[in-house]
Order: structure tokens, then C-alpha cells, then sequence
């Protein structure tokens, strides 16, 4: 049996669940990262919106959380959302050629419409349906992260975004984790390179 060495660093994967702020001080009355027993000394390497849920790197490597963070090397993000509507080729052909939210132009970026659609466990609070609207899970993979993009780019198409869930960043999914779990990870987990 070999030894392997524990890294200097720590990498925690954790399902971050709705309404859970993206950092350490809670803000407004909304619970924070305080509340999950992770780590001391690990911090979020990016963030997910109170409203989105899902995937969240955490670790005390701020070089590579730099890397992770730095446009220039466009690491892919996977959300899937969950949209107002039944989108057509149309719609989804003008996700993939990136539409403009406020006045820029979103990168070109993977889009499909998972057949059959996701078996995902309710939300709570629940989502806001309407009895005569349908609504339809898609998958993107994004390579940039502006502030709040996916919801403005599915808005842009006539899409208004009900739920969001990042399910992989890099090499790394989200797995079988629940809201609220984590576990810690390889930094090799995430990125291959």
C-alpha cells in the first residue's frame, strides 16, 4: 500500500441549496456558508446566486482559484435550467449563438434540451408554475460567467429562467451530493490540466 501526501490545500465540493448566500457572512437574514461545518480557512472560488442552487468550489488554493476564476482560460460551467415555455429550435439556436444582455454580446455556448427531461426533486419554496405554461429543463455549458447570465440569456430569447442548478464546473459534477452535503475533493478532480 502506497502513501499518498496530503496537498498543502483544501478542494470541497458542496451543493450549495437555494436561498444559501455564497459566502461566510450572512447578509439581508439569508443563511450563508456558516451554518454547513466546511473547513476553516476555505472560501468560495466564484459564487452561485441566493436563487441558484448546485455546484460550489470551495478552497484555500487562491492561486488556483484564481485560474479557475480567470476569463482567459474559459473553463466550461453546466447548468441545467429550468425554463417558462416550450422552447423551439429557434429559441434554442439563439441561445447557442449568444444573445446580447445588456449590450454584450455572451459568448457561442452548448445548449440541448435533455430527451427525456430530467427527474429533478422539488424545490423548496417551490418554483412559480402556471397552470396553461408549460415548462421545459435545458442543459448549458457556458465558458465566461457574467452576473446572472444564464437567466439573462434565457430571458433574452422569451425564456424566463424558474430554476438553476450548476451540475459541473471543469472536469468535476456534482454527483450524488444533496443540498446542504459536501466532500472533499482532488484538485485534479476539477481541472485535468
Amino acid at each position: 500500500m502506497s502513501f499518498i501526501p496530503k496537498s498543502k490545500y483544501t478542494y470541497i465540493s458542496f451543493h450549495k441549496p437555494f436561498g444559501v448566500l455564497s459566502q461566510f457572512t450572512s447578509e439581508g437574514g439569508h443563511p450563508s456558508l456558516e451554518g454547513f461545518g466546511l473547513p476553516k480557512g476555505v472560501y468560495a472560488a466564484g459564487r452561485l446566486d441566493r436563487d441558484s442552487e448546485g455546484l460550489l468550489i470551495l478552497s484555500d488554493d487562491g492561486p488556483f482559484i484564481n485560474k479557475l476564476l480567470d476569463p482567459k482560460f474559459a473553463h466550461p460551467r453546466t447548468y441545467l435550467v429550468q425554463v417558462e415555455g416550450d422552447p423551439s429550435d429557434q429559441d434554442l439556436n439563439a441561445l447557442r449563438k449568444g444573445p446580447v444582455i445588456k449590450g454584450y454580446k455572451t459568448k457561442e455556448c452548448l445548449v440541448e434540451r435533455p430527451e427525456p427531461q430530467p427527474l429533478i426533486g422539488e424545490r423548496n419554496p417551490p418554483i412559480r408554475e402556471r397552470k396553461n405554461i408549460p415548462t421545459t429543463w435545458l442543459k448549458l455549458t457556458l465558458t465566461e460567467g457574467k452576473n446572472r447570465q444564464v437567466r439573462r440569456m434565457t430571458a433574452a430569447v422569451g425564456l424566463p429562467t424558474l430554476r438553476l442548478i450548476r451540475i459541473a464546473i471543469g472536469d468535476l459534477s456534482l454527483e450524488n451530493l444533496e443540498p446542504g452535503q459536501w466532500r472533499e475533493i482532488l484538485k485534479g478532480d476539477i481541472l485535468s490540466s
